[in-house]
């Protein structure tokens, strides 16, 4: 049910609007076209980052690197992403949105340049550093200048883009180097083009909070929490840590997988399983929109657990015949679905509980969560497939390793409604109130 005793916090404690909010400049975007804009930056940055996805078995067979090497590749985009968070995750509290977004495109552009003239491992893995630094330097600007414009549309924005991002940088970077020529180069300069024109866009972008001191002294990592915010992100945090690291099993381990599988060598089939994983998040995003918080997240940690079960099953049916195939890929369906209700679940639980000034900064540290699940096991997964088991082997254990920790994330959400209900009925003897904001049945909608 809904709290009725206590007011979210964005009502209050109201956005620091720069002095110039109120008199928008002329020919500056109005608040709609902005939020399309920073929706669209946040699309861009995560497809960017799963275009390489496909082309793994081309630089493999190129440059003539181990299954490790892949997964380092993806890995240490994860880990720059970490480091993007941790220095840069606050910085547009005080320095605001824009000038954030602006440098991080620019560095995007620069990732483009490199991956278009990569001529080694060495030169993939700069890309994907440089990458990776300027994806974490932006995400919390995006998330936070989308709550600051509409609390509503932000926040199912906040989880139905990344999941548009991934799935299409995957499918369309397959398309393109399968049907297409320059298939090393040409998904680098479309994407090099995007983020020139939403760079450009950014110039017209109208600020949403005032500068405040303290910026480098943000830069410090640390991991603080608002007191606010401590229960629902102990809550949130294993869902997250769950379905990210289900995407680095699929990221990671997808491609190579599913070419086994299928018995082929198109890279469409590399993109495809992470497509059908994120294409399905985004509808789970969409359809659960209006569903209470904690009953997205229940939802999705069942369908993660169903959904990565069915794909065990389906690996171990067979050599790769049609049933394995099928299976898999409803697997996945399922497992994506789980994704989105847990990722848009986690965040609607923990953003109603901090000031707005705190969003960036705390909306960073969901996605160290989720960079960490994301990153640390494919890693781990990469070095089993050689000196482990193999690679269906290995997939086996990462998936066995998903269910265990979302498991884990059920307890946990079973455990936190069992204390909402003693506070409540405890409250509900003395006249007090019936629970805390934190674990309150809300719905958000765009």
């Amino acid at each position: 049910m809904r709290s009725t005793t206590q007011r979210p916090a964005a009502a209050r404690h109201p956005v620091r609007r720069s002095p110039a909010h109120g008199a928008p400049r002329r020919g500056g975007l109005g608040p709609l076209a902005s939020l399309g804009l920073l929706a669209s930056i946040l699309v861009s940055l995560l497809a960017s980052s799963s275009a390489p996805t496909p082309l793994y078995a081309i630089y493999q067979a190129r440059w003539g690197f181990s299954p490790i090497t892949v997964t380092v590749v993806f890995g240490v985009y994860a880990v720059a992403v970490l480091v993007a968070l941790l220095v840069f995750g606050k910085i547009s509290d005080h320095v605001g949105r824009r000038p954030v977004l602006f440098v991080a495109l620019l560095a995007q552009i620069a990732a483009m340049v490199v991956f278009v003239t990569a001529g080694g491992v060495d030169a993939l893995l700069a890309a994907r550093v440089v990458q990776g630094l300027s994806t974490g330097a932006a995400v919390g600007a995006l998330g936070a200048g989308m709550l600051d414009l509409d609390a509503r549309r932000g926040g199912f924005l906040n989880s139905f883009a990344p999941t548009i991002g991934t799935a299409s940088g995957a499918l369309v970077s397959g398309l393109i180097v399968q049907y297409l020529p320059a298939p090393t180069h040409l998904v680098y300069y479309v994407l090099l083009g995007v983020f020139a024109l939403q760079a450009l866009a950014v110039t017209r972008l109208k600020e949403t909070v005032s500068r405040e001191p303290g910026a480098l002294a943000s830069m410090a990592p640390e991991f603080k929490l608002p007191r606010s915010a401590r229960a629902s992100v102990a809550i949130a945090a294993p869902v997250m840590f769950a379905v990210w690291a289900l995407t680095g099993l699929y990221g990671a381990l997808g491609p190579a997988l599913t070419r086994t599988l299928v018995h082929s060598t198109s890279v469409v089939w590399g993109g495809l399983p992470l497509f059908v994983l994120a294409g399905s998040a985004g509808t789970a995003v969409v359809l659960m929109r209006n569903v209470a918080t904690r009953s997205v997240m229940l939802i999705g940690i069942g369908s993660l657990v169903v959904g990565v079960t069915v794909t065990l099953v389906s690996i171990a049916s067979g050599a790769g015949g049609a049933p394995s195939v099928v299976g898999f890929f409803i697997g996945g369906a399922i497992s994506g679905f789980g994704f989105g209700s847990g990722f848009q679940g986690g965040i609607r639980l923990v953003v109603p509980q901090v000031e707005p000034h705190e969003r960036a900064g705390v909306l960073s540290l969901l996605y160290v969560v989720c960079y960490v699940g994301l990153g640390v096991p494919a890693v781990i997964g990469g070095v089993l497939v050689v000196h482990g088991g193999g690679l269906v082997q290995t997939a086996r254990e990462y998936g066995i390793a998903v269910i265990a920790l979302a498991l884990v994330a059920l307890t946990g959400l079973v455990l936190s409604g069992r204390r909402v209900e003693h506070v409540a009925v405890v409250r509900a003897g003395t006249g007090a109130a019936s629970e805390p904001a934190c674990l309150a049945e809300t719905t958000s909608q765009p």
